[in-house]
């Protein structure tokens, strides 16, 4: 039967705070990065990123840099323990309430990020939802690399894996329902067929001046 497809940004939407940031913050808290301008760079390419500015090929080579020559195996330990003790306890209780609501209707759920797929996937099991996206970084040696494989769901990317994975679906779904923070969302915000924005950042907000989206404040 045809139904609605509900649609997450993870990042300041479902989570008080951004993921990538918080994972570095835990790699400096866990003494694997020891550079003392780490956090501060990490915070000057993330101001970019609020504004819609960020170039995701060199945020991702400085991301990934501390974790080249740590096994995948150990990095998604590493991630077990990051979701567990700075993820979780950010998760607006908004948030919870409606993927509870949405899940006891059956409804299909994904969440879809601009933060690497390794830590999207753990944060999307750990709310209870099954289906995720991510930016897809290639792994050789059985280590991950600074590159990025496939089409990141970055902007208009978004919008290009949210089709790709619609279309090898079994599903048929009626509408796309939308929930973002970001600017840089706006290609999907206006894809949808219903937007929701959360707590939404100045220039989103300005966007829905004119459109029909409905704005929330959660955790306010």
């Amino acid at each position: 039967m045809p139904q609605p497809l509900y649609v997450f940004d993870m990042d300041d939407t479902l989570i008080d705070g951004d993921c990538s940031m918080l994972w570095n913050q835990y790699l400096v808290n866990k003494g694997i990065v020891t550079s003392p301008d780490f956090l501060e760079t990490d915070k000057r390419l993330m101001d970019l990123y609020s504004i819609g500015k960020m170039d995701m090929e060199e945020y991702l080579e400085f991301f990934m840099q501390p974790l080249i020559n740590i096994p995948q195996q150990e990095v998604n330990r590493m991630v077990d323990e990051f979701v567990s003790d700075y993820v979780k306890p950010r998760v607006f209780n908004e948030a919870l309430s409606l993927i509870n609501d949405l899940k006891a209707q059956s409804h299909t759920m994904l969440i879809i990020s601009a933060t690497v797929s390794f830590i999207v996937r753990k944060v999307a099991v750990s709310l209870g939802v099954s289906e995720a996206i991510g930016i897809d970084m290639v792994i050789q040696n059985d280590r991950y690399t600074s590159k990025i494989e496939g089409v990141p769901s970055y902007r208009e990317g978004k919008i290009k894996r949210l089709k790709d994975w619609i279309g090898q679906e079994e599903n048929k779904y009626t509408s796309v329902h939308f929930y973002t923070d970001s600017i840089n969302d706006l290609p999907l915000c206006e894809y949808s067929d219903y937007t929701y924005l959360i707590n939404p950042c100045t220039q989103l907000k300005k966007e829905a001046n004119s459109r029909p989206w409905q704005i929330y404040h959660w955790g306010k």
